[in-house]
């Protein structure tokens, strides 16, 4: 226990510019990052399967949140940030309780990384007017940006160097063995600096609000803030940081070697995101660098993630005041930083290289992510997976043709064209036969042309469900192979998959015979190809 109590000092300290950050990014007093720092970390730390797992803020969500709110009412974005935060936590609580862990998977690689590149773009060019001591103008990061360096005269020098210094600082001792207080470092020397030199003009985080001292009384979100958007944002920022956290979970094994339950850490983070808005938090989420930092400071359990949080609440305690005249450039120049750290050049390029579909999701996720808002990039993100799983089950899926041997044994060939007449045709399918692999069988299986009688045995083993596509497609050939005096069997059914056609009625709408799979693989077929054998003999 004392060992993770130490642990946790180092993360408490880095909470303190990423929780602010991470406010800056949603466009809210820095306070509610703060809160945020302490409130997820002890909730969600109590409550995680990845014990390793720091719930805190993270760019991700506080930029998807900020998008959300931007049309809010400077005066009331607060209120709109706690309510979203209770709502997104509620969305991931129900996530985690109905088992949708297993659908995070289905989220592309491609999408998730031109969506994270597009976040570190927007980070880099949303914190330009603070970097520079310019006035922001637009609610995208890149029109920020435009504005900024369309009119250079708004710049201010001192607020410039103030903002590089902090850079400097945080790049040069991040390689060190003073890695882990390097961000806090950088917030501290340019600000007295600024204090020494006397450069008043360089703002300073109060000017985004009062900070206000020791520790938020807890209380009820604003249900009077609730809009269909703020929903709909919401839950996006669930979207966001469960897949993350998927990501995080993955990458972190327990020490005691139990599997991680994605299902509980959805349950984890969205408890941490409903203690994060109590206490007037902004959303959170499984952080990488929080949770690397743990690990890095000699965790030795869930307790090293939960004492950050409680170490951060004495911060708040004793240095709240002291928090507001951190100058606002050196927490632009922290961004900017971790933005470009992040981008991780050698990850999209190995992306690009996997092909034409990797290349589509990178490209137009990464695009959307620059000119939409980010609730909107994340539902086309999603869409795009879905086109991709659909694109790759039609693509993936492979049709052959078993011919039987005299020793029982089968060998693969070619489809043919047309469906031989006076012959049986055994076919094997690789692939999906959901949705769009279902459709694809259905262009692949042979012509009828100039058929008359002969038998189509159709294997599938290893299918314990099939979707409505695949019942409609099937029935459709049945039937039309009936007509020209043909049969379809199925071989190496499932005692599940034949209660769902027995019960689809698809067996009493068109003739097919089912043959059910035993533990001896291949003995189905076989038996499949004497039957319709003895039907073509039958004559009929």
């Amino acid at each position: 226990m004392i060992k993770d109590a130490v642990a946790g000092i180092p993360g408490a300290i880095g909470s303190v510019p990423d929780g602010m950050a991470a406010s800056v990014l949603a466009g809210v007093n820095p306070i509610h990052g703060l809160y945020a720092s302490f409130a997820g970390p002890v909730a969600g730390g109590l409550t995680s399967s990845t014990q390793f797992m720091v719930i805190t803020t993270t760019s991700a969500a506080a930029l998807a949140a900020g998008s959300t709110v931007a049309s809010v009412a400077p005066s009331q974005r607060a209120a709109a940030m706690i309510l979203l935060t209770a709502i997104a936590g509620a969305a991931m609580v129900l996530a985690g309780v109905f088992k949708l862990g297993r659908y995070a998977r289905f989220v592309s690689y491609s999408v998730m990384r031109g969506f994270l590149a597009g976040v570190a773009v927007n980070i880099i060019l949303g914190q330009l007017p603070d970097l520079t001591g310019s006035p922001a103008h637009g609610s995208l990061a890149i029109d920020k940006a435009w504005g900024v360096l369309t009119h250079p005269h708004s710049m201010d020098v001192h607020t410039i160097l103030i903002g590089v210094f902090a850079g400097v600082i945080l790049v040069s001792t991040s390689r060190t063995r003073f890695s882990s207080f390097a961000a806090l470092v950088a917030l501290i020397i340019p600000t007295l600096t600024t204090v020494l030199l006397h450069w008043d003009e360089v703002q300073r985080v109060s000017s985004k609000g009062p900070i206000p001292a020791g520790l938020p009384l807890p209380g009820i979100p604003h249900l009077s803030m609730f809009t269909p958007s703020l929903f709909g944002g919401a839950l996006a920022v669930a979207a966001v940081v469960l897949v993350q956290g998927v990501g995080v979970g993955e990458a972190v094994p327990n020490p005691d070697g139990t599997a991680t339950n994605v299902n509980q850490d959805f349950v984890a983070e969205g408890v941490g995101n409903l203690a994060s808005a109590l206490f007037k938090g902004q959303p959170v989420g499984g952080s990488v660098g929080q949770t690397a930092l743990n690990r890095t400071a000699g965790a030795r359990t869930r307790w090293a993630a939960i004492f950050s949080g409680i170490w951060m609440m004495a911060i708040l305690v004793a240095f709240s005041p002291a928090i507001s005249r951190v100058a606002l450039t050196t927490l632009a120049a922290v961004l900017i930083v971790a933005a470009v750290s992040s981008l991780a050049p050698g990850e999209i390029l190995n992306t690009w290289r996997a092909g034409p579909n990797s290349q589509i999701a990178l490209v137009s996720t990464f695009v959307a992510t620059l000119f939409l808002p980010i609730p909107a990039a994340v539902g086309l993100g999603v869409v795009i997976s879905l086109l991709l799983q659909l694109n790759r089950e039609a693509m993936d899926l492979r049709v052959v043709q078993l011919r039987l041997n005299v020793d029982g044994s089968f060998d693969e060939l070619p489809v043919p064209d047309e469906l031989p007449s006076h012959d049986v045709t055994v076919l094997d399918v690789y692939g999906s036969l959901l949705y769009a692999g279902s459709r694809t069988l259905q262009v692949r299986l042979p012509d009828l042309n100039g058929f008359s009688h002969g038998a189509l045995v159709l294997r599938l083993r290893g299918r314990a469900q099939l979707g409505n596509t695949f019942l409609h497609v099937i029935e459709d050939y049945a039937t039309r192979l009936s007509a020209v005096d043909g049969r379809l069997f199925l071989s190496g059914v499932s005692s599940d998959l034949n209660t769902q056609l027995d019960r689809s009625g698809v067996l009493k709408r068109a003739p097919i015979e089912v043959v059910i799979s035993t533990t001896r693989i291949g003995k189905s077929s076989r038996e499949a190809v004497d039957r319709a054998r003895a039907w073509l003999e039958s004559g009929r």
